[in-house]
């Protein structure tokens, strides 16, 4: 086992008092807060976003059978229910 002699204890200590913290001139500017800003395009695609995740899914069994009636020439909405529909959307 080798013995170590340390004789300048306080010139090392000098040395190693000497490396004090020094602060950044970029130390003032990393403090800013950052800000984000959504553009008008992304407040639309939110707004739509949330307008489709209330409506209900398509149901594309019933989107095919009206296809299929629609090419075969039986498709039929009964005159009522279109009446119906129509003084619903004009009367309110």
């Amino acid at each position: 086992m080798s013995k170590m002699r340390i004789d300048s204890y306080m010139a090392v200590n000098q040395v190693y008092g000497q490396n004090t913290t020094r602060r950044s001139p970029y130390a003032a500017a990393s403090q800013a807060r950052d800000a984000v800003e959504i553009s008008d395009f992304g407040n639309a695609y939110q707004v739509a976003k949330k307008a489709a995740a209330g409506t209900e899914p398509v149901r594309e069994d019933k989107v095919n059978e009206i296809k299929n009636q629609l090419a075969n020439g039986t498709y039929n909405v009964p005159l009522t229910a279109v009446a119906q529909s129509m003084a619903e959307r004009l009367l309110g």
